[in-house]
């Protein structure tokens, strides 16, 4: 049997709690082979963020092409992108594999309040890479950009979900996690909503939880879970990853992405 293996296609945390170290310690804590595509170099701590520096866009396509060309992909999963450029790069080699099974984290703001998607990348995200999605992972920030909306209750959610996946998405995963009274998560699939809840834990080491979420989704799809499978399993890992997270710098805390094991 082979070994699952999924590609995450994002920035670099220096401080590794979020971005491709985030997702790479996730596809391992799922027994998924992970690849790397580096979209930019981040100098970054818990503090927050110092400096950006984005990869030509060329180069970011080599990155693409030999990953695809030779390993292949079960999954993938789409962090940050910074640029225009990037974001065509990529979407015109995903359209052309006619990948599956894509996850897309539309990164646009860090949790430190840094901007991580430049302002002319943002309707090319829309335009480019949202109808390649089989799911979308807006936070209620980002979906607001996305929706043209105030997003601040289940119920904005649920409107937000119909109008994002009215841009091209199969499916749209509004998460709840700056909700005021719960930490529910809202699935829309064109049909029906699906909701994911957990109790709101207090703790403070939550530096990288969308990265983990959409790169959990990205490693039980990758192993042949259904999407809302896939959805359930991660919410809970990123949970439990959360509950038993831990301080590492003079900021926000970091999960604990191998749980089970330390």
């Amino acid at each position: 049997m082979g070994v699952p293996k999924a590609l995450t296609i994002a920035g670099s945390d220096s401080g590794g709690g979020a971005g491709i170290q985030a997702d790479l310690k996730t596809f391992s804590a799922f027994r998924v082979f992970g690849m790397s595509v580096i979209t930019a170099v981040t100098a970054q701590n818990s503090l927050g963020v110092q400096g950006v520096f984005n990869l030509p866009a060329e180069f970011v396509r080599r990155q693409l092409d030999s990953v695809l060309s030779d390993l292949g992909a079960d999954a993938i999963k789409i962090g940050m992108l910074s640029t225009a450029p990037i974001i065509a790069e990529i979407a015109e080699r995903l359209r052309s594999d006619a990948r599956e099974k894509i996850v897309l984290d539309p990164v646009m703001i860090a949790k430190s309040g840094d901007a991580l998607l430049q302002p002319e990348a943002r309707a090319a995200l829309i335009k480019e890479l949202l109808p390649l999605a089989l799911v979308v992972t807006p936070n209620l920030h980002e979906a607001e950009a996305l929706a043209g909306m105030p997003v601040a209750t289940e119920s904005d959610m649920e409107e937000a979900a119909r109008r994002i996946l009215a841009l091209g998405p199969r499916n749209v995963l509004v998460k709840g996690g700056h909700l005021r009274d719960s930490a529910t998560d809202i699935l829309w699939n064109g049909r029906d909503f699906a909701r994911f809840t957990a109790p709101r834990l207090a703790s403070t080491s939550t530096h990288g939880t969308g990265c983990t979420l959409s790169s959990a989704i990205a490693a039980c799809l990758a192993r042949g879970h259904v999407l809302k499978d896939s959805v359930s399993e991660a919410k809970a890992y990123v949970t439990a990853a959360i509950r038993e997270g831990f301080q590492v710098g003079g900021g926000v805390g970091a999960l604990r992405h191998f749980v089970a094991s330390w």
